[in-house]
């Protein structure tokens, strides 16, 4: 029987008999066209990653039941066959369930629609469906697998269960899935994350606290390697929040680090490439009513949205080359206690060694960059330079090759061999020195006639370098026993546009390089006063007459002869329905859907509207006039003054996005049974009063309150007996206690901090007492909803809103007048675009309000200008020639003030680097 060619240990994984350092991207094919799956991919690869980690959303490949779709920019067996093409393995995670913010957590939304199940449970109705997903994707990963020829290393069996369940209750759940992959034909290694099964390799999700992490897992397998599986680059973002870039590239940095000291010998980088919600399949998630993610999911990640390098990419790259170099000492290596190094104030120290070789971790407590000075036990003290709270590597006597042993005190880049001339390049920050350090078992001979300073042994065994990182590299070659090592020294700018090619192959003083298909070299600008280098290309080291390029000019596309249609409520066709019914009872994925109701009333009088379960973003209008737009969701009310006679109230619904992450998947999208009038609405978040033992003071929740978490808290309030229902909505506690009676909550989750449920058979009418738990101060909603199921409104119609045929009226503009929801409609010719640049698209939606996009048919995705995204990207690739741009704003907000604005690298062509 052949050896599977995926093994491992407790150290690493083993890919054809070598061990490799997982320094993999996690990159989505469905979050971008496929005409840019090839540059996202290179400069992943360029980073030093050598694994590309994707889930796979069943919705996107069967959006419509046994309606399947592997082709165009779902081809996911494409985006796997160019991961080979490039050298890079792939790390698959089918799901079902996948989170990534993506809507329902990747289920399709008719999955809602058909016998009753529980999903993500051992639920038969549940795993039919899962079985069909499963039949359909799992041969396309079975027959790329490496043991098949492919590059598929790992599939990992659903996804972060065990935020749900501990793996005891998850058990038969797990052991159904990992069985189906397995009877399907997987035979490489399965993994989970955050939670387990087993038969399957363990991986941790985090950003900080590495040592915990990884203690875990020793303590779980410690037989078996350690990766982290989801390592957090940065955040989404939805809307109405501030941006998610709290994440810097100095703190990634010492993240990484920090899992490299505590033991990790692999790193999924979540996001590397974060991509876009085309579709409108943007999630909701959990921890507050409102948490509706944003069309972009650039995610503050290593690559922007548009695959532009940043800050943070320069990181990755940084500290994934160190591991490569490192791989061989690093991948069996343990840690090493520090009690014979002595050091400087101020400073701390971790080692880990493997043989005689270590890898010191240096880390700075001071408030500026400081040089600290190690003393290692063989006698040799060594200068540190390290920056306020950065870790920096100690390389200590690294074995180059047998008879010649390394040390320094930064970070290096690369080591291994380059034109049958085995090369280091060393980086540190500008103006920055290094120490170096060669041993040998016989004397060394230095090529150059050297300026820099540096100090040779008496026996010539010996050699100490003194670097300085100017701006310029610097070549080194030394000689020991025939053989030669090349040092090359740069800087953090120079290599920050260093390019690892290829094994051995690597391009120096690049803005931006990758290989096209036919294996040549094409490339952005090089550095202003560098000689650029190529080394492992066959070619001289040093190019004289590198590719620069010479920025141009972009046409930017205007927008004219605006046509419309506003929304008519009085003249579209209307269905008449017994109660609201939700988007997937319509059959209506995403979009809009109107419910409009006749509200007959004597005289005119105010009244509050109940909607005891809504889904999503409502806007509401009156007799034609809008009052309000509700955004906190779950159960809402609608304060209304109804005029005498026949009332209309229509509410405009637009699908937010259906829970990634929770345990209520499957909520309400839309509305969903009656809603009623003549209701009231208390807010619950004042007046609390504190246990006797604790001072009985007035407590209000939606202040800080700084009391132990749990406390039981107590208010009373008032019910009216003209109410005979009611629902509490928003931060509920763990506990609650109505009028002596504990309300049965059985799938609560504290860390969900948000929950709708029904108290009506707990009160009475006048008086009633109330008791809950604290977990979290401010709440920023908690409201009992009261109203009497004889007003339920019966006349209701309900109209799925689709984008009309015809968009023809002339737009007026600076007509303000409109309030209503309007489609625009504007037609536009493809900006000039030379051959050789790469240019990124974005709409900026000046003075529009909330809405939907639309480019040449195709769903661009939701916005709602309330921040923080302002800019919506564009394809280039799903341009025409001449292109159609549908809006549909909610207020009929003009759009006479949106742009096209290019991403920053927009203007740099590319050429052939010779």
């Amino acid at each position: 029987m052949a050896t599977n060619p995926v093994t491992y240990d407790r150290h690493s994984y083993v890919i054809n008999g070598e061990r490799m350092f997982v320094n993999s991207a996690s990159i989505h094919y469905f979050r971008m066209p496929k005409e840019e799956w090839r540059d996202v991919l290179m400069k992943a690869k360029m980073a030093g990653m050598n694994v590309i980690d994707t889930y796979f959303a069943w919705n996107v490949h069967e959006p419509e039941e046994g309606q399947w779709d592997f082709s165009g920019d779902n081809d996911c067996g494409a985006f796997i066959d160019l991961c080979a093409e490039l050298d890079l393995l792939v790390m698959a995670r089918p799901g079902p369930f996948i989170c990534a913010e993506w809507d329902f957590g990747g289920f399709p939304w008719w999955l809602q629609e058909r016998e009753p199940m529980t999903y993500r449970s051992l639920d038969a109705n549940f795993l039919k469906y899962v079985d069909r997903y499963f039949d359909k994707l799992i041969p396309i990963l079975r027959e790329r697998q490496i043991s098949k020829g492919g590059n598929v290393i790992l599939v990992q069996v659903e996804n972060e269960y065990g935020y749900l369940y501990d793996d005891e209750t998850a058990h038969d759940y797990m052991v159904y899935l990992r069985d189906g992959m397995i009877n399907r034909g997987i035979d490489v290694p399965l993994i989970t994350c955050v939670g387990g099964v087993e038969g399957t390799i363990e991986g941790a999700n985090f950003w900080s606290n590495a040592d915990e992490h990884f203690e875990k897992l020793v303590t779980k397998q410690p037989n078996y390697p350690k990766i982290v599986t989801e390592f957090w680059t940065g955040w989404f973002e939805h809307w109405g929040a501030p941006a998610a870039t709290h994440k810097t590239a100095n703190l990634y940095e010492r993240r990484m680090m920090e899992t490299l000291q505590a033991g990790f010998t692999g790193i999924s980088h979540y996001m590397f490439y974060g991509g876009t919600n085309f579709g409108s399949y943007g999630g909701r998630t959990i921890a507050n009513s409102d948490i509706f993610m944003v069309t972009s999911y650039d995610y503050d990640a290593t690559l922007s949205e548009y695959g532009r390098s940043n800050e943070k990419y320069a990181a990755a790259k940084t500290i994934s080359l160190f591991s490569l170099a490192m791989q061989k000492m690093l991948l069996e290596a343990d840690p090493i206690t520090t009690h014979d190094v002595k050091l400087s104030k101020n400073c701390s120290i971790r080692g880990r060694q493997n043989g005689e070789q270590k890898l010191w971790f240096v880390e700075s407590l001071k408030e500026e960059r400081e040089t600290f000075h190690v003393t290692l036990s063989s006698g040799r003290t060594i200068p540190i330079t390290v920056k306020p709270g950065q870790i920096m590597p100690l390389v200590d006597r690294l074995n180059v090759w047998d008879g010649l042993q390394f040390t320094t005190n930064t970070f290096i880049s690369g080591n291994e061999e380059m034109d049958g001339v085995h090369t280091i390049i060393i980086s540190h920050d500008r103006g920055q020195r290094s120490f170096v350090q060669l041993e040998a078992n016989e004397a060394m001979t230095i090529q150059e006639q050297l300026t820099l300073r540096h100090k040779v042994s008496a026996d010539g065994r010996s050699v100490q370098f003194d670097f300085h990182h100017f701006e310029q590299p610097q070549v080194v070659h030394i000689t020991v026993g025939g053989k030669t090592l090349r040092l090359v020294v740069i800087n953090a700018d120079v290599a920050e546009h260093t390019w690892r090619i290829d094994k051995g192959q690597y391009a120096i003083g690049y803005e931006e390089v990758e290989i096209r298909p036919d294996g040549s070299l094409y490339g952005v600008r090089t550095l202003t006063n560098i000689k650029p280098m190529l080394l492992g290309f066959g070619k001289a080291d040093l190019l004289a007459d590198a590719f620069v390029a010479e920025p141009f000019s972009l046409d930017y596309p205007t927008f004219n002869n605006w046509t419309t249609e506003t929304l008519s409520f009085d003249q579209i066709e209307k269905t008449k329905v017994e109660e609201a019914v939700t988007f997937s009872k319509c059959g209506h994925p995403f979009g809009y859907l109107l419910y409009e109701y006749s509200i007959p009333n004597e005289q005119a009088a105010a009244s509050e509207i109940i909607l005891p379960a809504l889904g999503d973003t409502a806007r509401v209008y009156l007799n034609g006039v809008e009052q309000l737009l509700i955004t906190q969701v779950g159960a809402a009310s609608i304060p209304v003054q109804l005029a005498s006679g026949d009332n209309k109230l229509q509410i405009l619904i637009q699908h937010m996005g259906s829970l990634n992450f929770s345990p209520f998947q499957g909520e309400v999208k839309g509305l969903s049974g009656a809603i009623y009038r003549d209701g009231a609405t208390i807010d619950m978040r004042s007046n609390w009063q504190l246990p006797a033992e604790l001072g009985a003071a007035t407590v209000q929740l939606d202040e800080v309150v700084d009391i132990a978490e749990s406390t039981l808290l107590t208010r009373t309030f008032t019910k009216d007996s003209a109410f005979n229902k009611a629902v509490i909505v928003g931060g509920i506690g763990g506990t609650l206690i109505i009028n002596g009676k504990t309300v049965e909550m059985p799938r609560y989750e504290e860390w969900f901090h948000y929950h709708v449920v029904d108290i009506s058979d707990y009160l009475v009418d006048g008086e009633n007492t109330i008791t809950m738990s604290i977990f979290k101060t401010p709440l920023y909603r908690l409201d009992i909803h009261l109203y009497h199921t004889d007003h339920a409104l019966t006349e209701v119609t309900m109209t799925p809103i689709a984008t009309p045929q015809q968009i023809n009226n002339t737009l007026a503009v600076n007509d303000t007048s409109s309030v209503s929801p309007t489609w625009f409609r504007t037609t536009f010719a493809k900006p000039a675009i030379a051959a050789n640049c790469k240019p990124g698209f974005k709409l900026r939606l000046n003075g529009l309000s909330k809405g939907r996009l639309l480019l040449n048919g195709i769903d661009l995705g939701r916005y709602w200008q309330v921040g923080p995204q302002e800019d919506y990207k564009v394809p280039v690739s799903w341009l025409r020639d001449e292109n159609e741009l549908i809006l549909f704003d909610e207020t009929g907000k003009q759009p006479t003030a949106i742009q096209f604005v290019y991403d920053r690298q927009s203007t740099n062509v590319w050429g052939e680097i010779k």
